[in-house]
């Protein structure tokens, strides 16, 4: 029975905890802040990354996304500076010292918000996702326009807290576990790099 205009609340729940705990850009770069900055980092992209989402979200459901899909060469631009900034903050990494991360961390929320906004919002293919999921859950009978998608949009909030928690809290207990390897913490900050960059790459290619 419909929820608020949403059709099969525990099936939405559930893709949705789902979608989240696929791998992409925005997992390795708050597992790298996390490792890098603590748990303030680690939540600090939290915040740039749900905040680029909810921008997303909101891009989808007034229509923006329509427009982009209808004019090619604007989304491909867009991919293409999303690509691009993959492929940047990829490449910074690489070329960090191996000393770099065992100094004492710094706080440098306001940096890590901006990087993880940045890989969040600059992600078409995120928005035609939002516009493609978000019809499949809402019931044209009973749904109550922006409140109903409000509401679709707090809970994916609420199961990004929850699920990037765990992230958070098992990626700082893995880092303190490797304080004493260093070398080991230089190779994963440069297998990160390279996940990133491949994103950005394939993000690039892709049509």
């Amino acid at each position: 029975m419909p929820w608020m205009g949403i059709n099969d609340l525990g099936t939405f729940v559930v893709a949705v905890i789902l979608f989240l705990m696929l791998p992409g850009p925005g997992t390795f770069t708050l597992l790298t802040a996390t490792a890098r900055g603590g748990v303030r980092a680690g939540y600090a992209t939290l915040a740039g990354l749900m905040l680029g989402d909810q921008i997303l979200i909101a891009i989808a459901a007034t229509g923006v996304a329509a427009l982009l899909k209808a004019h090619p060469l604007l989304f491909a631009g867009l991919r293409y500076v999303g690509a691009a900034y993959l492929v940047w903050v990829g490449l910074q990494l690489l070329r960090e010292p191996a000393h770099a991360g065992s100094a004492t961390p710094t706080p440098q929320g306001r940096r890590w918000f901006r990087q993880a906004l940045l890989v969040g919002v600059l992600n078409p293919k995120a928005i035609l996702f939002y516009m493609a999921f978000f019809p499949l859950f809402i019931d044209p009978a009973t749904q109550r326009g922006a409140l109903t998608l409000a509401l679709m949009a707090g809970l994916i909030a609420v199961l990004s807290v929850g699920w990037c928690s765990v992230l958070i809290f098992g990626g700082r207990f893995i880092a303190r576990r490797l304080a004493g390897y260093p070398r080991v913490g230089v190779w994963l900050r440069r297998a990160v790099g390279v996940c990133l960059i491949a994103f950005g790459v394939r993000l690039g290619l892709e049509s």
